[in-house]
This record gives C-alpha cells, sequence and structure tokens, in this order.
C-alpha cells in the first residue's frame, strides 16, 4: 500500500522506511514509553519549578542521521492504586494536559510546553550536521513514520518531528490513544496579517478549523499575555562615576583608595525591563478585542508579572582591573628590557664610585667613610636615577610615586633610626587588634597562600595592580618595583626594620614573595642586635668594622629542645675554613679559659640561661643548666625544597647516608658545645636528658643490696654502632654560642634575597602576588556582599574561594583554572552590580525606611533569582504603580510630552482612554508581544463523537506570527 500511494519510492526505500520505524519503536520501548501512561496532573507553577530531564539517542534514516529525545517533568510515582482507578478508555496525559490552566506561560520551559502544555513529549530532529527536513514529501514521510510506530508501540506520549529551518522552531506531531488522536499542527508567518491582528480574528479561525456541527458552539476558554518592553529609563541615572584619573593625589582614582580596589559596573547592568499582564481566565463576549476597539488595558489586567533583561557582559571595574594584571602573567620583558639601561649607564660613567664602593672603602681619602657607604652609594644612585630620567619618560609621575612609597611605608615620614617606633611599627603595621586577627576574613591569608590584609606583601599587590591599570601599565608596574627593591637595599643597609612585616622567621603559610621579604627582615634583626651586642661590650668602631662579618650576638636560647633539628640550613654546615667567629676585644679572655680536660684545670661554665629544673648532671651533683644556645637558620619553602632535592640527591649509599646525617647535624652539634660551655663535665646522657628526653629511659631496677633504684639508660637508636650523636658530642667542644660559627649567616642570605628580588620579571612578580590580589578581590565582593545580603551570592562567594583555595595552594598553580576564577568573580560583581541597579529603580537606594520597603526588597530580591516574579496586586501595589511611574516617564520622554505634575496621575481606568483612541500620550506603549490562548472541549470530525480537547496558541509579535493548534479526534465514531 505504501507504493502504491508513493509510487516514486523503491523497495530499498521501503525498506529503509520500515527500518527507521522499528528503531523509532525500539527506543520507546527502551525507555519504556510503550502503553497507557500514568499520572496526576502537573500543580500550579510546577512547569517553572520542578525539574525537566531528558534522554537522547541517534537513529538514522538511510544516510541521514536524526537525534530523538524524551523531554519529561519528574514527578513523584504514582502509587499502585491509582493504575486500578484508570479507565480504559481515558485520555492520554497528553490531551489532559492541553486543557489544564495551572501552568499557561510557563517563563522557563521547552517551547513546545509553552505552545502545548505537555509536561512529556518525544522530538525526533534533524542531527547537528545534517540538513533540515524542508521538502513536503519528506516531512509527510517522517509523520507517517511518526504515526505507524505510535500505533504499534501503543504509545500515549506524543511524538514531534522537527521541520523547516532550526530557527523557525517548527514542529508537526501526533499522540494517540484508545479510539481518539490529537494532531499537533504549526503556522509560522513573519508578518501577523491584518485581519489576524487582534482576538476576534483568531476566533475566527479556532472556530472555523474545529468545525463543530454543535450549536450553540460551547464556551471558548480564553487566556490573554501582553507583555511590554521598558529600555529608556528616564527617572534613573547609573550611579557609577567614571574614573577620574586625576584625582589621585587628592586621596582617590576613580572612587579607588590606594588599598582599596575598585567596584562596581561602568554601565547599567538592567537593560530592561519585561512586564506580563495576563488575563488568566475569560471567556467569550466578556472582553472586545479587534481592529476598531479594545479593551484589554494593562492597568486593569488582573496578574503583572515582571521579568528583567542583563546587560551581555557589562564592564566591571574589579573585573578589568583583574584581567589586566593577570595578562602581566604572560609577558616575557625583563625590566632592564622594558624601562631601558641608558640611565643606569649614564650614572655608572658619572659616579664611577658604585662599582668600586669596597675598593673606595680601603683606598686612603678624604671623603668621609659613611659617605662611600654603599647604602649611601644606592641611596645616591636612585636620585641620578630620576634626574637623568625625562619627565615624560618616566612612567609613574613623581608626585604619584612618592605617594605610593609613603602608602608602602608610612613609617619613612617618621624617624627610621627610632629604635622605639620601628618596633611598633615593626608588630602592628596595620593598625590590627588581637580581635580583628582572630576574624576569618583576616586569617583567609592561610586558605589561599597569600599574604596578611595589613601586610607589606598585600598593600605592594594592590599597588601594583594600580599602577598598571592607571598609570602606564606594564612600564609603570616595571618602575615601582626598581623603587622598592631600592628600598629594601636601602633598608638591609642602615639596619632599618621593613615595615608591615610580621616578626619571626618566614611564615610558610603565605606566599613565596612575603616569606622573601620576612628572611630580610630576620636578616635586618640579626644585623641589629648583633650591633647592639657590639655597642654593649664596648668594641671601639674599628674593631667592628674590621669584623663586620662576625657572629651573632647574645641570642635568645631555646627552654628544652626537640629530637632533631627539622627546618635547620644545610648551608649553614660546611668543612671549609670560611667560618665567622666574634671578635674579642680582650685577647686575654681566651687565655682564661684552659683548654677542656687539662689537668688540674677548672673549666670555667660559659653561656648559662637558666638551671633546667632540679635536674643535676649525673656524674656530679651540679645542676643541669639550659645553654644559650644559637636561634635555628630560618628558611624560606624554595630553600626548603632546595635543601631536600639535595639530600635526596646523596642517595642511600653508606657514604651518602653518612654525608647527609652531617649536614643535618650542624645545629645539634651547635647546641652540643653549647650544653658543654655551660655545664663542664658532663655526658652525652645529659644533654640527651635535655635535648630529647624521649632516648633516655628510666626503670627500676634492684641494686646488689636489694633495694629498689632507678637507672637511667639511652634508647635503643642511641647505642647503635657510628650512631651520629655519639661521634657529634665526641667532637664538639665546650664552644658557647657567642664564640661559635653562625648558623645563620645574615649577610648571605640578605643579599640571597636581594638578588632574587632584582632579577624578578614583571610577569614573575605578577605570579607571585596572584594570590594576595585575589585574596584583595575576595574580600572586596565579601565586604559589597554584606551591603546587599544576596543569598545566592553568598553561596557563589564561598564556591570561588574554595576553588580557589585548591588551584593557589598548589605547587605549581594553573594559571587557565586561576583565569575561571576571575571570571567567576567578574560574575559575582556583576550580580551586585545588578542588585544596586534594582534597588535604585525601585527607590531602595536612599537608606529610607518606609511601610513598603520589606516588600520592595524581597520583590528585587526575587527578580535577581527568579526567571519571573508575580506583582503582588498588580498595576495597584506598590512595586507596580513604581513600574507604571517608569513607563510613564518613558513614554513622555520618547513622544517629546511634558510630564503632568497631576499626583493622582497613577489613578484608575476612569483617567485613561482606550486604546487607539485620539488625545493625550498612553501610559504604556504598544505591546512587544502578545499571547493568546484559545481551548475548549467539543465532539470532533461528527457530532457523535467524543467531546475531545482543542488548542490553539497564538503568538503575535512585530516580525513574528505563529499558530500552534492541537486538534483533537474521535476514530471510534466519525
Amino acid at each position: 500500500s505504501l507504493l502504491s500511494e508513493k509510487p516514486h519510492m523503491s523497495i530499498f526505500d521501503v525498506f529503509q522506511f520500515f527500518w527507521f520505524v522499528s528503531r523509532v519503536e525500539e527506543v520507546l520501548n527502551d525507555w519504556k514509553l510503550i502503553g497507557s501512561n500514568v499520572g496526576k496532573p502537573p500543580e500550579k507553577g510546577e512547569y517553572t519549578s520542578g525539574t525537566w530531564e531528558e534522554n537522547s539517542r541517534e537513529i538514522n534514516f538511510a544516510d541521514f542521521k536524526f537525534s530523538i529525545t524524551h523531554h519529561y517533568l519528574k514527578q513523584e510515582s504514582v502509587e499502585s492504586e491509582g493504575k486500578e482507578d484508570v479507565e480504559e478508555d481515558a485520555f492520554p496525559l497528553a490531551m489532559q494536559d492541553l486543557l489544564c490552566m495551572n501552568n499557561d506561560f510557563p517563563p522557563r520551559a521547552h517551547c513546545l510546553v509553552r505552545w502545548y502544555g505537555v509536561h512529556e513529549f518525544v522530538v525526533i530532529s534533524p542531527g547537528a550536521n545534517c540538513e533540515a527536513v524542508i521538502s513536503e514529501s519528506k516531512c509527510n514521510l517522517l509523520l507517517s513514520s511518526v504515526s505507524i510506530a505510535l500505533a504499534n508501540t501503543g504509545c500515549q506520549v506524543p511524538l514531534f518531528v522537527q521541520i523547516q529551518q532550526k530557527w523557525r522552531k517548527m514542529y508537526a506531531g501526533e499522540c494517540q490513544g484508545p479510539g481518539v488522536r490529537a494532531d499537533f499542527e504549526m503556522v509560522h508567518l513573519r508578518k501577523v496579517p491584518s485581519q489576524y491582528n487582534h482576538l476576534s480574528g483568531l476566533m475566527d479561525i479556532f472556530k472555523s478549523k474545529i468545525g463543530c456541527p454543535l450549536t450553540p458552539l460551547p464556551p471558548i476558554n480564553i487566556a490573554i499575555r501582553f507583555t511590554y518592553i521598558l529600555q529608556d529609563w528616564q527617572q534613573y541615572s547609573w550611579p557609577q562615576q567614571p574614573p577620574d584619573f586625576d584625582a589621585l593625589l587628592a586621596g582617590e582614582v576613580g572612587g579607588v583608595e590606594f588599598g582599596k580596589l575598585p567596584f562596581g559596573a561602568c554601565e547599567d547592568p538592567i537593560s530592561e525591563l519585561h512586564l506580563a499582564t495576563t488575563w488568566p481566565h475569560l471567556t467569550e463576549g466578556i472582553v472586545v478585542d479587534n481592529d476598531v476597539y479594545s479593551d484589554l488595558d494593562p492597568l486593569q489586567a488582573p496578574h503583572w508579572s515582571v521579568r528583567v533583561r542583563k546587560a551581555d557582559n557589562p564592564q566591571c571595574l574589579l573585573g578589568d582591573f583583574l584581567m589586566e594584571f593577570f595578562k602581566l602573567c604572560s609577558r616575557k620583558e625583563s625590566t632592564d628590557e622594558i624601562l631601558g639601561k641608558n640611565s643606569v649607564e649614564e650614572e655608572s660613567k658619572e659616579n664611577s664610585d658604585i662599582t668600586q664602593a669596597l675598593s673606595k672603602l680601603t683606598e686612603p681619602t678624604a671623603v668621609p667613610i659613611p659617605k662611600l657607604s654603599v647604602s649611601n652609594m644606592v641611596h645616591s644612585a636612585r636620585k641620578h636615577i630620576r634626574r637623568h630620567r625625562r619627565h615624560d619618560q618616566s612612567p609613574i609621575n613623581n608626585d604619584v610615586l612618592n605617594s605610593i612609597l609613603q602608602y608602602l611605608f608610612p613609617d619613612s615620614l617618621g624617624d627610621k633610626s627610632d629604635s622605639n617606633e620601628a618596633k611598633a611599627t615593626h608588630s602592628n603595621p596595620g593598625g590590627k587588634n588581637d580581635q580583628d586577627k582572630d576574624t576569618e576574613d583576616y586569617n583567609l591569608f592561610n586558605l589561599l597562600k597569600s599574604a596578611p590584609s595589613d601586610s607589606l606583601t598585600y598593600r605592594l599587590a594592590l599597588c601594583i595592580c594600580l599602577v598598571n591599570f592607571y598609570h602606564g601599565g606594564m612600564r609603570a608596574v616595571a618602575h615601582l618595583w626598581q623603587e622598592f627593591v631600592l628600598e629594601m637595599r636601602y633598608r638591609w643597609e642602615n639596619n632599618y626594620l621593613i615595615y608591615g612585616l610580621a616578626a619571626g622567621p618566614p611564615d610558610l603559610r603565605c606566599c613565596l614573595l612575603h616569606q622573601k621579604l620576612q628572611m630580610l627582615n630576620c636578616c635586618i634583626e640579626h644585623k641589629r642586635a648583633r650591633d647592639e651586642n657590639r655597642k654593649e661590650s664596648g668594641r671601639d668602631r674599628k674593631d667592628t668594622t674590621s669584623c663586620e662579618n662576625g657572629l651573632l650576638g647574645p641570642e635568645s636560647g631555646r627552654q628544652g629542645g626537640s629530637g632533631g633539628s627539622p627546618g635547620k640550613s644545610w648551608d649553614s654546615w660546611s668543612d671549609s675554613e670560611d667560618e665567622f667567629y666574634e671578635c674579642l676585644s680582650d685577647t686575654e679572655e681566651m687565655k682564661e679559659v684552659p683548654a677542656e680536660g687539662a689537668k688540674g684545670a677548672k673549666i670555667k661554665p660559659e653561656g648559662r640561661l637558666q638551671p633546667h629544673g632540679k635536674l643535676t648532671l649525673l656524674n656530679s651533683d651540679e645542676p643541669l643548666y639550659i645553654p644559650v644556645t644559637q636561634e635555628p637558620a630560618p628558611m624560606t619553602e624554595d630553600l626548603l625544597e632546595e635543601q631536600s632535592e639535595v639530600l635526596a640527591k646523596l642517595g642511600t649509599s653508606a657514604e651518602g647516608a653518612h654525608l647527609r646525617a652531617r649536614m643535618q647535624s650542624a645545629c645539634l652539634l651547635s647546641d652540643m658545645e653549647s650544653f658543654k660551655a655551660a655545664n663542664p663535665g658532663c655526658s652525652l646522657e645529659d644533654f640527651v636528658r635535655w635535648y630529647s628526653p624521649r632516648d633516655y629511659v628510666e626503670e627500676e631496677v634492684t641494686d646488689e643490696t636489694g633495694q629498689t633504684v632507678v637507672r637511667g639508660n639511652l634508647s635503643a637508636r642511641m647505642n647503635i654502632p657510628g650512631n651520629m650523636w655519639v661521634e657529634a658530642w665526641e667532637t664538639a667542644k665546650a664552644t658557647p654560642a657567642r664564640r661559635q660559627r653562625r648558623l645563620f649567616d645574615d649577610t648571605k642570605e640578605a643579599e640571597r634575597v636581594l638578588h632574587y628580588l632584582a632579577v624578578q620579571k614583571p610577569a614573575d612578580l605578577t605570579r607571585h602576588l596572584l594570590p594576595c590580589i585575589l585574596h584583595a578581590a575576595i574580600l572586596k565582593v565579601k565586604e559589597e556582599e554584606s551591603v546587599e545580603d544576596i543569598p545566592s551570592v553568598r553561596k557563589a562567594i564561598q564556591q570561588v574561594t574554595s576553588h580557589t583555595s585548591k588551584h593557589l595552594r598548589h605547587p605549581i598553580p594553573d594559571f587557565k583554572k586561576l583565569e575561571d576564577t576571575i571570571n567567576q568573580l567578574m560574575v559575582v560583581e556583576t550580580i551586585i552590580a545588578q542588585a544596586r541597579s534594582l534597588k535604585a529603580k525601585f527607590g531602595l537606594g536612599k537608606g529610607e525606611k518606609g511601610e513598603d520597603t520589606e516588600g520592595l526588597e524581597k520583590f528585587v530580591g526575587s527578580l535577581l533569582e527568579e526567571p519571573e516574579v508575580a506583582v503582588i496586586g498588580a498595576g495597584r501595589g506598590p512595586a507596580g504603580s513604581i513600574i507604571h511611574k517608569l513607563f510613564v516617564s518613558a513614554q513622555r520622554a520618547a513622544l517629546l510630552a511634558p510630564l503632568e505634575d497631576d499626583p493622582n496621575r497613577l489613578g484608575g481606568s476612569e483617567d485613561r482612554k482606550p486604546m487607539g483612541g485620539g488625545g493625550g500620550v498612553p501610559d504604556f506603549p504598544p505591546p512587544a508581544g502578545r499571547e493568546i490562548l484559545l481551548r475548549t472541549c467539543v465532539p470532533r470530525p461528527a457530532p457523535y463523537s467524543k467531546a475531545l480537547p482543542q488548542r490553539l496558541f497564538c503568538v503575535l509579535m512585530r516580525e513574528e506570527f505563529r499558530l500552534a493548534g492541537a486538534f483533537s479526534s474521535d476514530t471510534s465514531f466519525f
């Protein structure tokens, strides 16, 4: 029969046709869509609030690929009792959905859901790279296959086929049930025909299509929705001011103070407001809408709902700052390449004293020695560099640069030589009290591996970001970094503590750059302590100069010990003769101290801190004293990693293990020598009792006399042959800490840090400071969100913080993922800007609290979170009145009409004229879109057929006219 109907088809085409039908049936079987379906009608609003799911498969028709997709609303499973109550000839659920009024005009759903109201359906559409089904014969062939598949499987889920070009969203389909069938048809035109541009003409189409022979015709249910678009915000100006590039010296730059990141959108992030006025339940004759008159007044609509259209990727200040800063990470230029070497070369030619600084110190000269110090020469070089650089060549203006340096180093305004003030600024640089430092936001640096928000590193990151965006980009960054390194050199040479760094060794929780600055500060602290000790000892200036590389002064002793020396610098151990000792002003002091173990000599104890409880030496009744020891050498994470690599390369051989042990025992040997000096006549057991108590095991034993006594012995690991502790103890001499070689060479480490800083490229600096900038950005969005109180944003900030922490704490951060983090922060910034825009539009940004404020705040919050929000009270409610005002202002501005001062302008319909009437300016523009839904239940095709649901959904827009009809017919009695 198929060949007789379509004689152009070959046997092969027929085979392909039935193979395609069988594949469709197979997929429907797999998805368990065969037979009758049981379910309950969707609740009101469930199409929007519920969860939609889909399954997809690919099938072929000859060499043409199709995608078959099952869309359905996820619902709770129906209980078994419900199946027994279902009538055998009940309508399919899809046909029941045609008449359901609970989910008309859903704001977020598939277009077929909106047009036909179905909550489960199957769509067959051409594959992604396939041509659209345009020819009528192919369309009919697909519809025939759909009809056969539905009949063979007994599937009651509607099945649609997408035809014509995809952008037209044209579908044709069918739904079959016991003795009934519904055909889904569609019309799509570019322009609206004039005779169908109103409700009256559409009613004529609907009536003629269903062709009901009954008179009078059963009532037709009507639902109407008009959508109005507001684009011109006449009563509202976007409050974000453009950046002011000339106001830096006044304290701000485009709303940006030093130490603060900017925030906010440069344009209004809310582009449009869509007002939907709905008449949900009307019948024919109640409302008039034709080509002459319409009483569909939006102010009289019983339901209003609003959605906002957000601007696509609005420009936001914080996002721009972050992205411009992030782009520096990919640059390759060095500081010398950016700034050029001309000025430095000219300076070196004019003043050779800089390159010959050390020789000048030893040559006879009439110039005072202090003027030839390295620090003064560096300071002089800085002045010459600035003088030789032309004004137009300088990346950063001198006034701006001075302001930045004063922000970074506020202690420079006072007397740096005042040690008390330096210590005060050093201990509490940001003015934060202990309570502030316990807050979660302050400790965020621990998660992000950045730096505390009151630290120099954090402030440096903000300044680098600022000058990069406002003052010349990468050249300005290189210029500021050059000045910063010179300042670090100056402070090291002059023993000035670095402002804004916590005391103590480098904090490994922070970024590497912060650790380096802390290491430099440690070096300055050690150097200051050594110099103060020399002054106290009464040494004269020449002795100090000749022994400038002397050892650490009186250290604060360690109370108690540990069973090892973790974190000790392996560089501090060496077999070479390059050792540094504290210079003695009186050489007779060495003569007074006899050699250890000399016969008849009484050894004088040195370097005692305090008695160690009530412990006494095992070989005598002398108290056991805790010695004054050298502090462990502070280390940054890169040095620790370097040390680990060197120790690992020694291998597992006996020689390598021995060398590794000697390298790690430098601190242990120093402590042993200090202990021997403080406790003459002591033994290894005495040292272990203080240094590693767990390695001295005490037990009760019975002696020869039968009495129970307590005896102690070294642990098993201490008695292993070749134990490094035993070897170190035998080689250790009784030498107090002040006469030992330094474990921490502050001069060497400071020069290493300064060299590390000097060779950093702007890209390297950016990578170091990126955690601090992200830290600052997260704090900024948290601060701004706390003002707006947006739950979704609060949750998004937590997720961004978690993801950022995970990426930054990785040894080698993935910068692509960090860029995604910046994009997420930009999204958060945009949402906050949108909230502020809406609050300003609805009068909530003035800080005034009215009786309707709470309801308006909830309404504005819902606009951000939900696709569409109902307006309580429609046009007469608080939000509706404001929306009406906005439309009135936009209309007056569009038509250049003066605003009326009548306070009762928002009155009811008595002041309004019918649409299309003459005179006055309408409050609302013509609707941008009109949607009309017509429903009825009539017998079709014969008067004695079953009464079946009929539905027509009409869309009328400026450049679109669409009719989506579902027409049911009785297949048993016709």
